[in-house]
């Protein structure tokens, strides 16, 4: 069958953007952020994608996907996943390559939207006008003085939700608690992520402290590769303490796992990490075959028309650095409003122009 709109062209580039103070959570450091953008063109148009990864992914979409799906139906997005996934066989499915593939399969979304002048959440079909977010930031390395300020910023712009990072010093990390508290009042919804940091017998300990603050929500509590301590924290934290992990799923099982082992009450999945978009799809529908909710990590310009498709999606991350990059390098980049985010039905795809001359000098690949 002779393809309706075949792909001509994929390529990719590398942008490093440093960050305005130096960032830190419970177990990473750092003073920048990489985002890989790629670019998917059929039919007279492109389509725009993108992940936040190592310059590597923008070489492995150069060097090993772009020949996957060249020549491809550019409306037929599964064909074009499976290829990749097939593609991926010889290099690992996790990691730089999934990220690679989500850019891909982000870019060929958009494109979707632009050949058929739609955007993407009317491809998808709507199941409702606007997501709500949570603000996310609050880094261990911030002083408490930037921490309040920060957090009660959210507040102040209408997000009622906020979360911050914890896990370098315990007993820091119940003080900095308390003091993010008292900077956004007593009904604002307070969320802690460890990032792994702690052992099982200390977010047990931590959970029940923080409860004292009404923390609703604990991320990544231990490891996310500790099903039976993420269990453990669902079984036993504090009422009303939501524990939540899946940030780092590739590939469809990773998903499984974590809700067959019940180590989640939340499920997180990223669209630039899981495969793109069709990958959130799929983590989605386990999600909603396991009664879980679903919370999009970070990425909100990406995640904003996925999510508007799906009924249990219960928020979208409003993560400081990306927030901050993609303002920076898109028109068009979605920007929360009363806490929530809508897609913007007026453009096509992903509603996403690359500001090319702006990103330029970040460019290292």
């Amino acid at each position: 069958m002779t393809p309706a709109a075949p792909i001509e062209q994929v390529s990719a580039e590398a942008y490093r953007v440093p960050t305005d103070a130096p960032e830190s959570d419970g177990t990473f450091e750092w003073d920048s952020t990489t985002i890989v953008v790629c670019r998917v063109s059929a039919g007279g148009r492109t389509g725009l994608g993108y992940s936040y990864a190592g310059r590597a992914a923008a070489a492995f979409i150069e060097d090993a996907l772009a020949d996957a799906v060249r020549g491809l139906d550019a409306l037929d997005i599964n064909r074009a996943y499976v290829a990749m996934r097939v593609a991926c066989r010889n290099n690992g499915r996790s990691g730089v390559t999934s990220a690679a593939v989500s850019a891909v399969d982000n870019a060929l979304w958009d494109l979707k939207g632009r050949l058929l002048d739609v955007p993407v959440v009317s491809l998808l079909g709507s199941a409702r006008d606007e997501v709500p977010v949570y603000g996310s930031g609050g880094f261990t390395s911030y002083t408490i003085e930037r921490l309040q300020h920060q957090l009660f910023g959210w507040i102040a712009d209408g997000i009622t939700r906020v979360k911050m990072k914890i896990g370098r010093n315990p007993r820091d990390d119940v003080h900095r608690v308390a003091a993010a508290r008292k900077a956004i009042g007593p009904d604002a919804q307070l969320f802690v992520d460890a990032n792994g940091a702690y052992p099982r017998h200390l977010a047990l300990g931590q959970a029940a402290r923080f409860a004292e603050h009404n923390v609703t929500w604990f991320e990544e509590p231990v490891s996310s590769d500790d099903l039976d301590g993420l269990a453990l924290m669902v079984d036993r934290a504090p009422a009303g303490m939501a524990v939540a992990a899946g940030e780092y799923g590739y590939v469809v099982y990773d998903f499984r796992r974590l809700l067959e082992h019940r180590a989640v009450d939340v499920l997180q999945a990223d669209a630039t990490r899981c495969g793109g978009i069709t990958g959130f799809l799929k983590a989605a529908a386990l999600a909603e075959a396991w009664n879980t909710p679903l919370s999009a990590h970070t990425a909100p310009s990406i995640h904003v028309h996925v999510c508007a498709a799906i009924a249990n999606v219960a928020h979208i991350e409003y993560f400081y650095d990306h927030t901050r990059i993609e303002q920076m390098f898109f028109d068009g980049a979605a920007r929360a409003d009363h806490g929530a985010l809508r897609p913007d039905r007026s453009r096509s795809g992903l509603g996403l122009d690359f500001k090319t001359s702006d990103a330029e000098p970040f460019r290292v690949a």
